[in-house]
């Protein structure tokens, strides 16, 4: 049977450049390489500039591109009906999708309508006497488990940003083929209707190289501020803790864990957050941990490098001062 591993991305906001498709291609190569099969990137929607130099790195051997204009922006109904027929035109053995928030609505459905399994925020993959072996993080970032994928089923697996460290190929000049795949949408409709959708501008949280999270120990709303400006002043960008924002003390766009961002910074500081198994599933992957809490028992102490114990209303401000040199 074919032996196709497909890495499919749908960036609508980066024109088909998903910020961690060198990571999905460079795990796609991999497990093309131990299927013995062939690598394909399919992009949903527009294409970015350079996209053929990336899948040429990679050794991809074809891009695949599903466009129309009702993929313009990311409708589950749509994307799925699409994506079930590229699956039954090309019968990927697996489908690498980046783990984000439409992938979660996305991966399950599409694995019911093509009978696929499905395996979500996964960290590695590999090839086992035929059986595809997903190792992914399980109960909330606590532990890992590794899942055997046997049979014929295709298999649709999301991994988690930052899981794999990007290696490129020697392209050598090779010309990738690009494929436009042809689909009939007429007879989908969305059953979901948009009313007002969020937006953010700037940078991405995802992106950054210094993460600066608050949680409940900074005591009330108004203080959320210290994180800001923290942050601002090590050249981060501001995080927060799922219960502060349940709790509307800053926007959901802003979360990190296991419902929320997956980061991967050089520095993550976590202020006056406890540590809980779903917080950490979204910053675990940081290099360096650094926590300040007025609790020496926090669990947040275990998987911090550096730790102050102490409270972060005062001690914040000074750190403020410090790094301003006033």
């Amino acid at each position: 049977m074919p032996a196709d591993v497909v890495v499919c991305t749908w960036a609508t906001d980066r024109e088909g450049a998903e910020a961690n498709a060198p990571e999905l291609l460079t795990l796609g190569r991999r497990a093309a390489a131990q299927l013995r099969g062939t690598l394909r990137w399919l992009v949903v929607g527009r294409t970015a500039d350079g996209i053929a130099g990336m899948a040429a790195a990679h050794s991809a051997a074809a891009i695949d591109w599903i466009h129309c204009e009702r993929l313009a922006r990311f409708q589950p109904d749509l994307y799925v009906a699409a994506l079930a027929q590229y699956c039954a035109q090309r019968r990927p053995r697996l489908l690498l999708l980046p783990q984000t928030f439409d992938a979660r609505l996305l991966a399950p459905r599409l694995a019911a309508r093509v009978g696929a399994s499905v395996v979500m925020n996964g960290l590695d993959v590999g090839v086992d006497e035929g059986r595809i072996e997903v190792t992914a993080s399980a109960y909330g970032g606590d532990t890992r488990a590794v899942y055997a994928l046997g049979g014929d089923a295709p298999a649709i697996v999301a991994i988690m940003p930052g899981a794999i460290e990007t290696e490129t190929v020697d392209a050598g000049g090779v010309k990738v083929e690009e494929r436009e795949i042809a689909v009939d949408l007429s007879g989908v409709d969305e059953r979901i209707r948009v009313v007002e959708a969020a937006q953010t501008e700037g940078a991405r949280l995802e992106d950054a190289d210094i993460v600066v999270a608050g949680g409940r120990g900074l005591g009330s709303a108004a203080n959320f501020h210290l994180i800001e400006e923290l942050a601002a002043a090590v050249g981060g960008m501001a995080a927060a803790s799922r219960p502060i924002v349940d709790d509307g003390w800053t926007d959901p766009s802003r979360q990190v864990g296991l419902t929320g961002k997956s980061v991967r910074p050089s520095l993550y500081i976590a202020v006056g957050v406890s540590g809980a198994s779903q917080h950490m599933a979204g910053c675990s992957g940081a290099k360096t941990i650094v926590a300040i809490n007025r609790d020496p028992d926090a669990a947040i102490f275990r998987h911090a490098r550096y730790g102050i114990v102490g409270d972060c209303l005062e001690i914040v401000p000074e750190l403020i001062r410090a790094l301003r040199g006033a």
